[in-house]
């Protein structure tokens, strides 16, 4: 028996991904769990595991290609057939199964991620009714020469099919995308530095993702900023006495963790900063638990994983779990699992350089801390003017949830925390 098997809903309401590596060819037995094909998704890059033990008979999609979920895969044989059988079989036009519903014949059936139903993969098989109205003509075709079609705005119906008994193929679609009239490109797209006019290059999941989520981010949330300045002497002081102890463990002490642990500490006081709001259902959600997620800047683009329960951690527990999350980031390893279920946010843009900013919402959170670059500025202390050590902050809420005088407080406290760092071990 034959079946296709789907690209799988993997959760948090991923759509699509890319096929980076196929691990199997046409003809290759393989067992229940056994890695068909390395994906990268909108947040991860993961292996998609077969749910049968079988062969080979059909793949679907090149490596680069993108695949929706709930789209064909792999064809799976589960009997009868195996290893350069399977490849002759594949040639071979497809045997009809026939089913006791109307005698409907469908091509292999079609496994639905998720549930045990079943599926016909095309028309092939279906009685055609008696009609004076002369039908219109449906191109049979490929899963993947459909995915690409609706991609590239390009009418299958129209297409000519060079596949097995006519069947529209990826290279069909390709071939008469490629007649389609150029559009012409302003002449203030040329680059002096190239001798082509533009560049092209295809968005990768995460740039789509970020696109996606910001544009979600501004349309839902009421965004609000403001912008604070702490000075920072007695914690640059600790964390220059201690940094060498912890650096022969290994463990790289840097400000984040501190200013991690004062946000913490802050969200415990001021919960609408630890909230949601449903609307759906007419409520406020707010959080028992504290998880701070990071934005880690990588070169595919910003990912944001998520240290769990952080109000029970220490400062040097916070600075091992950022180091060992911000070193999976960087390597495409983090899990769906460590990306979920923040409920704020903190983004450091002054590792780079920035000063101030207005950061975007990781929505639904109700707010997202800004943290810059440190800076060396003339301050009043004790009615004298002396050089100190000032760390700028922008805070952005979400307007609907928390008003300006709460979004103050909140800043406040977390600026407390900062300038007298003991304070983060006595409370």
């Amino acid at each position: 028996m034959r079946y296709i098997f789907n690209f799988p809903d993997i959760g948090e309401g991923l759509d699509e991904g890319t096929i980076l590596k196929w691990y199997v060819i046409k003809g290759q037995e393989i067992k229940a769990g056994q890695s068909l094909v390395n994906m990268e998704t909108d947040k991860v890059v993961t292996d998609i595991p077969s749910s049968k033990t079988g062969t080979i008979v059909a793949i679907f999609g090149n490596e680069g290609d993108t695949i929706h979920v709930g789209t064909p895969l792999v064809e799976i044989e589960i009997e009868g057939v195996h290893g350069e059988d399977a490849i002759a079989e594949a040639k071979a036009p497809a045997k009809l199964e026939h089913h006791d519903e109307g005698s409907i014949g469908v091509v292999g059936t079609l496994e639905v991620a998720g549930n045990n139903a079943f599926l016909p993969i095309s028309n092939e098989g279906f009685s055609t009714p008696k009609t004076d109205v002369k039908p219109v003509k449906k191109a049979l075709a490929t899963p993947v020469a459909r995915a690409l079609a609706k991609e590239l705005d390009v009418d299958i119906n129209k297409v000519t099919g060079t596949g097995p008994g006519e069947r529209v193929i990826k290279i069909d679609i390709q071939n008469f995308n490629l007649k389609k009239p150029a559009v012409e490109i302003p002449a203030s797209s040329t680059s002096a530095n190239s001798g082509e006019s533009v560049t092209y290059e295809p968005l990768s999941q995460i740039r789509k993702t970020i696109a996606k989520n910001m544009i979600n981010s501004k349309l839902n949330a009421a965004h609000m900023t403001v912008f604070e300045e702490v000075e920072i002497s007695d914690l640059i002081w600790i964390r220059e006495k201690y940094k060498k102890n912890y650096s022969e463990k290994n463990i790289k002490l840097t400000y984040l963790p501190f200013i991690v642990k004062a946000t913490v500490m802050a969200l415990i006081k001021h919960r609408q900063l630890n909230s949601q709001m449903d609307l759906d259902n007419n409520r406020m959600i707010y959080k028992n638990y504290y998880n701070i997620g990071i934005a880690v800047d990588t070169a595919e683009g910003l990912v944001v994983p998520v240290i769990k329960n952080a109000d029970k951690l220490s400062i040097i527990q916070i600075a091992q779990k950022l180091a060992e999350l911000s070193e999976k980031a960087k390597e495409r390893k983090l899990l769906l699992d460590e990306m979920k279920d923040g409920t704020f946010t903190l983004t450091n843009y002054g590792s780079i350089g920035g000063i101030f900013g207005v950061p975007v919402i990781n929505y639904p959170q109700a707010g997202i801390l800004g943290i810059g670059r440190i800076l060396k500025k003339p301050i009043v202390k004790d009615n004298q003017i002396v050089v100190g050590n000032v760390l700028p902050l922008s805070l952005t809420v979400d307007h609907r949830i928390v008003d300006g005088g709460e979004a103050t407080r909140f800043v406040y406290s977390i600026m407390e925390y900062l300038s007298d760092p003991f304070s983060l071990m006595m409370d």
